[in-house]
């Protein structure tokens, strides 16, 4: 096995703690893999008092197969992995995992105590019909409101001192109390949890962590950028005595802070541990030196970051590309010709990946794809569109615009813009617009509403979707209504307007509702089917978001609508805030091993867009001097 120099050091490092500062491909799993062997082989040191932690189960299995090799390598035959384990018992597993086995022989624990996903949803319908709360689309509450849930834990905040961006700081609060409430009564705990209950039982029971110090006086951390609060307080518990704390990590990778995840903890290090051995694996093995030359230009605009140069082991072979289209369909199109033409001379389609800032962005070349039949898998759950309760709110209008009366229809619009009418005027399941005026013959103010109603849709009738989507919003009033209701919710406005704007971008291809409503089906079961062969589909395209494509490596990736609102994203206002973004599109660019295209749009859904500052800074045009 090859080894650099800066990789021997960290290998043979035995005694106290050391930060390994370790750039893209550049063998952070063979350093920890190999220090750990070395450990046992050169030093002595029992197997059983070594942990390793990373992030993700996946890696920890990685991490313990490739130990095992290592192992086996040396001459030994241990046969199965069982059988491994009890002559080479070494702790490789995720901080959830590790510390769940410790609550296990303090609480007796079981797997059964461990909230499941299910449980959690369930729990929080209950607290929602409870408290007679408003929503448009349950499982997106659901899923942000426990995601704020487990922020508040992993960053210790008080409740008391938390502002919810979901919904009113009582409301929240109460729903904190009564989902803890929950996990109480039936015994369960979540991820979280796990975190907490550890560090409260070192912090109370001296002799209970004076049992795991001694167990584990070897500790080594993967992905240390990506610590939290919480879980990084535990681990100097653990290691107070032996101090044998062995991080590894890359600064420039930490794109989790909404995960609470704290970057500082790993730029601060020595502040904890003053005598620190500090080690740089500048040497990436992954990428074109092109790749790395660019990633370094763009990254060195960051001012939070350990000072460091990265050099590539591969030649420069090709140049970052950077291309400008007029629109999203033309970048796609564009996309699809390369990968095309690639594929037809010998090369695979797993070779390519498609990242992008967030999961919403790629619907578009989604569609594009499966009309040219190019195979692609996607890291990430990918929203449909056309079920979006907006969506489903156009949808109506058309429907009723093409003749609908259905009762279901006219509930969902009737009040969107607001008219002020009641579910009782509809008592039949067909509506007849002049029994309905009739209804309201002592209110003629809302009988005037419905009659206006009336006339938008004999409007919408003769329209294309298109004009149709924009008459909806701006005529009839709706992106009023997302307006008021974003205040209600606490919401960004721009965020439901980004769904309109994409929706009436979607239409502009299509003369009727008819064949619009069919290419909408046909999209909805292919996307179904996709989802359904997700795991058995090999030879494909990857499509990622940037924080799924983390640890991830392709021949040749696409970075797309590389803009200003989308990267650096429009919610990000901070100096924190930019630095992270930039961090997550250095993220994506060291992906590539060969080939990088960037790839911008003059126009975002028929909106005009500016090219992000990230292309000058990768480019090398902005000095970083200026920053």
């Amino acid at each position: 096995m090859s080894i650099n120099p800066s990789q021997r050091e960290a290998i043979l490092h035995k005694d106290g703690p050391m930060l390994v500062l370790a750039g893209p491909g550049s063998g952070k799993t063979t350093v920890i893999t190999e220090r750990t062997r070395m450990l046992i082989r050169k030093y002595g040191v029992n197997p059983a008092n070594i942990l390793v932690i990373t992030f993700t189960r996946a890696a920890a299995a990685e991490m313990k197969e490739r130990f095992m090799r290592r192992m086996t390598g040396d001459g030994q035959e241990w046969g199965d992995p069982a059988s491994f384990a009890r002559v080479c018992p070494v702790t490789f597993g995720t901080f959830h995992a590790v510390y769940f086995s410790i609550l296990k022989h303090a609480y007796h624990y079981s797997a059964a105590n461990i909230v499941r996903e299910e449980q959690r949803f369930a729990c929080m319908r209950e607290i929602i019909a409870r408290h007679r709360l408003e929503y448009e689309d349950e499982t997106e509450f659901i899923t942000t409101v426990l995601g704020e849930i487990g922020l508040v834990k992993n960053t210790g905040i008080k409740i008391a001192n938390y502002y919810s961006k979901n919904c009113a700081e009582t409301v929240f609060r109460r729903i904190y109390s009564d989902y803890q409430e929950y996990l109480y009564q039936h015994r369960l705990i979540d991820f979280e949890d796990m975190l907490i209950y550890t560090w409260e039982l070192f912090r109370e029971r001296g002799d209970i962590l004076s049992a795991w110090q001694k167990k584990y006086r070897y500790i080594l951390i993967d992905e240390f950028q990506d610590i939290n609060k919480i879980q990084f307080d535990i681990i100097k518990l653990l290691a107070r005595e032996e101090k044998n704390l062995f991080v590894v990590g890359d600064d420039d990778q930490s794109i989790y802070r909404f995960r609470g995840a704290r970057p500082e903890i790993m730029l601060h290090f020595k502040d904890d541990y003053p005598d620190v051995k500090t080690v740089l694996l500048d040497v990436n093995y992954r990428s074109d030196a092109a790749v790395v030359e660019h990633a370094q230009n763009l990254i060195g605009h960051n001012k939070e970051r350990f000072d460091k140069k990265i050099r590539a082991d591969r030649p420069k072979e090709a140049q970052v590309g950077y291309a400008l289209f007029a629109d999203q369909r033309q970048e796609g199109l564009k996309i699809i010709r390369d990968i095309q033409t690639a594929v037809e001379h010998g090369r695979a389609y797993s070779d390519f990946a498609v990242l992008f800032r967030t999961n919403t962005q790629p619907r578009l070349l989604m569609e594009q794809f499966l009309m040219y039949n190019i195979p692609f898998t996607t890291q990430d759950m990918i929203p449909n569109l056309y079920e979006h309760w907006i969506a489903k709110d156009i949808f109506a209008y058309l429907r009723i615009a093409q003749g609908s009366r259905a009762r279901s229809d006219f509930l969902r619009i009737m009040n969107r813009p607001k008219r002020y009418i009641s579910r009782d005027s509809l008592d039949e399941d067909t509506v007849a617009f002049d029994v309905w005026e009739w209804y309201y013959e002592e209110q003629p103010w809302v009988a005037k509403r419905i009659g206006q109603l009336a006339k938008d849709v004999r409007m919408l009738a003769t329209m294309k979707p298109y004009a149709a989507v924009n008459y909806i919003r701006k005529a009839v009033g709706y992106d009023e209504f997302c307006k008021e209701y974003a205040d209600y919710r606490r919401i960004r406005e721009d965020d439901l307007y980004d769904i309109l704007d994409e929706l009436q971008a979607g239409a502009k291809g299509y003369d009727t509702f008819e064949a619009w409503s069919l290419h909408i089906e046909e999209y909805t079961n292919e996307l179904k089917e996709m989802h359904r062969k997700r795991e058995q589909q090999t030879e494909s395209v990857t499509f990622s978001t940037l924080h799924s494509a983390k640890g991830l490596e392709y021949e040749s990736v696409y970075i797309i609508d590389v803009n200003e609102g989308v990267m650096p994203y429009k919610k990000a206002v901070l100096d924190e805030e930019i630095e992270e973004e930039r961090r997550m599109f250095y993220v994506g660019m060291t992906r590539a091993k060969k080939n990088l295209q960037i790839c911008s749009v003059r126009q975002l859904n028929n909106k005009d867009a500016d090219l992000s500052r990230f292309i000058a800074e990768s480019r090398g045009t902005v000095p970083v001097a200026s920053r």
